[in-house]
């Protein structure tokens, strides 16, 4: 629809009419000037009714179009919802070398615990509109792979990119804590959490997870602890099929880190009770859908005002043509 954003421009309308009619007229000249006695005959043959009528309603038409472009019209567009989020989240995912320990079944294949994850947190990712996403990858080192963003598909790509041993092959899950207190310490406005995957127990790093959590409860970051492996696989022999254990998961500690700071531990054992994992956090922490309304706005005053231009040039070159034909 078009909307005239200074309505009362409008008023000006009216202003040559007033001018006419309620200012006196001008005073004539009062010079040395030739008196012919057949002035009048003169006159007569070069008035022009016709041709002075449709110069005042060109005229007239550009004062009109002059307005209206004062007036500023504009088109608005169709009301946009733009989303507005209320939460921070930031994933922080192992990739140390035990991840890549193939025990999990992802279809009709066995696929490593990265991969499965890489998969089920995909697919969390993609649900979460509303809301700033963020990813920490953590093995030795931990590092910020992907900033809070509102752009889902580049938390997912990124994810999905992630390589084993890329950070190193040991696990530092209080430096990975650490980092996402750096980064989300600062956004006070806003419900800051954190969602840690890991499957292995604390063998590197500055900060120990607990110390971590403590910093992390200051700051007002509710950490969601999973654990994946911890349970016995079955490895093919020799002498046929053995049990061992997966890996060294420490339930404990991220029992007392979801503990410490407000939020929950999971473990899974198995790719339907990571999916079904995620599905609560989806409960918990549901995604904030608020939105704004926008709409839109193209100005369109250019318009009506090259029309006026066009129409006092016509009215310009044609005044100068019937002042040289005289």
């Amino acid at each position: 629809m078009i909307d005239l954003e200074w309505p009362w421009a409008l008023l000006f309308l009216p202003l040559p009419f007033l001018a006419q009619f309620l200012l006196p007229p001008a005073q004539p000249w009062l010079g040395l000037a030739l008196k012919l006695p057949f002035y009048h005959e003169l006159t007569k043959s070069q008035f022009q009714p016709q041709q002075n009528f449709w110069h005042r309603w060109l005229a007239g038409l550009a004062w009109l179009l002059l307005i209206i472009a004062t007036s500023r019209p504009q088109w608005l567009g169709k009301p946009v919802d733009l989303p507005i989020s209320g939460r921070d989240l930031l994933l922080a995912i192992d990739i140390s070398g035990s991840m890549q320990q193939k025990d999990y079944q992802l279809g009709q294949q066995m696929v490593s615990r990265l991969d499965v994850v890489k998969t089920v947190a995909g697919n969390f990712i993609e649900i979460r509109d509303g809301d700033r996403l963020g990813l920490i990858l953590f093995g030795t080192r931990a590092y910020l792979q992907t900033p809070l963003t509102f752009d889902r598909a580049t938390v997912k790509t990124m994810l999905k990119d992630a390589v084993i041993g890329l950070a190193g092959r040991d696990t530092a899950i209080g430096d990975a804590i650490g980092l996402a207190v750096k980064r989300l310490r600062e956004l006070t406005n806003t419900k800051r959490i954190l969602v840690l995957l890991t499957d292995g127990t604390n063998t590197a790093g500055a900060l120990s997870p607990l110390e971590a959590a403590k910093l992390a409860t200051q700051t007002g970051i509710r950490i969601y602890t999973i654990g994946i492996g911890g349970g016995s696989t079955g490895v093919n022999t020799p002498f046929g099929m053995l049990l061992q254990n997966a890996s060294d998961l420490d339930p404990t500690t991220l029992k007392e880190i979801a503990k410490i700071t407000g939020g929950k531990f999971f473990q899974a054992t198995d790719t339907t009770e990571l999916e079904s994992i995620y599905a609560e956090l989806d409960r918990l922490e549901p995604a904030i859908r608020d939105t704004r309304r926008f709409r839109p706005l193209t100005a369109l005053f250019m318009w009506p005002a090259s029309a006026a231009l066009i129409l006092a040039l016509v009215l310009m070159v044609t005044g100068m043509l019937k002042w040289r034909s005289c």
